[in-house]
């Protein structure tokens, strides 16, 4: 990170810090031959109550929001780095991970993780049956995040890795001469 986080007044937030966040989708009606709904999350909601059920919070013309679940956003000191790079972009972003579940009701999907680290999103997307969506990071998550970086980021440099040489030259006492 080029710049230093805009210094704020306020507790230094747990190492450990575990935030609980509901998590919003978006169901719209679409015009597909095989699928009648898209799915997709649009809101999270900051300290949100562990639900049961999935909860309707608004609804329109073809589309429904819902609150499907509320899970726990996790952050790691040692994965500061990738959060900085996620504090760089605009708008910072809280992925949704989730798997589209054909034997849900309505083909909801099943939301399993939240994160704010790219890196960990990728290495879910590698194996195929994960969507990861962004949802622009609200305000009271951005200020946790960034008092999170600012108490346990450290910035490591660079440093190449010497190459070790394929043949190592060995001082061997012979007992032949």
């Amino acid at each position: 990170m080029s710049e230093p986080l805009p210094e704020r007044a306020g507790s230094v937030p747990a190492r450990n810090t575990i935030v609980p966040l509901g998590v919003v989708f978006e169901r719209r009606r679409i015009a597909h031959p095989w699928q009648e709904w898209r799915w997709k999350p649009v809101a999270l909601i900051p300290s949100a109550p562990a639900i049961a059920e999935p909860m309707l919070l608004r609804e329109g013309d073809g589309w429904a929001w819902y609150h499907l679940a509320t899970l726990d956003l996790e952050l790691f000191a040692d994965e500061t780095r990738d959060y900085c790079l996620n504090l760089s972009q605009q708008p910072p972003l809280v992925y949704v991970l989730w798997r589209s579940e054909a034997s849900m009701p309505d083909d909801r999907p099943e939301p399993f993780r939240v994160t704010v680290c790219h890196t960990e999103t990728q290495d879910y997307l590698d194996g195929g049956d994960v969507i990861a969506d962004g949802v622009a990071m609200p305000e009271p998550v951005l200020s946790l995040v960034q008092a999170y970086v600012r108490a346990y980021h450290v910035d490591i440099p660079f440093t190449k890795r010497l190459r070790t040489p394929l043949m190592r030259t060995q001082r061997s006492k012979d007992s032949y001469g």
